[in-house]
């Protein structure tokens, strides 16, 4: 059973950066890709960012393209997700997904793509 642990939250003003960590056990972790989403308060989950297992490219949502970077240490069994330049709309909980495929060619962005197990880490954003 996959599970994820979601860490590097917190509270920042904007304009601050700040990466977020999520460290993954229970599935082999080289072999498939990982997403990013987060949830706002009375907002529906969304994608955030994306990379694939191999690393070969990433994929990013327009809010947070530019911003955002996506990366991942397959040695550590972790994905990271910089987050730069932030804005107040970035407050939300951030949660990762594994795929439910192995070695998908194609990076999703629906949840339903991902197993989302984690509690996520809060991110907060002052102006």
């Amino acid at each position: 059973q996959v599970q994820t642990i979601e860490s590097g939250g917190g509270l920042v003003q904007a304009g601050a950066s700040l990466r977020l960590s999520c460290a993954v056990s229970g599935r082999r972790f080289s072999e498939y890709n990982m997403g990013w989403f987060r949830q706002a308060p009375g907002k529906e989950r969304e994608f955030v960012a994306g990379i694939k297992f191999n690393s070969e490219y990433d994929w990013y949502a327009d809010s947070v393209k530019g911003r955002f970077v996506i990366s991942r240490d397959n040695a550590k069994n972790t994905v990271y997700l910089a987050i730069n330049d932030a804005k107040p709309e970035d407050t939300a909980v951030y949660y990762c997904g594994v795929d439910r495929q192995t070695r998908r060619w194609i990076i999703g962005t629906l949840t339903t793509s991902y197993d989302l197990p984690g509690q996520g880490t809060q991110v907060t954003v002052s102006s």
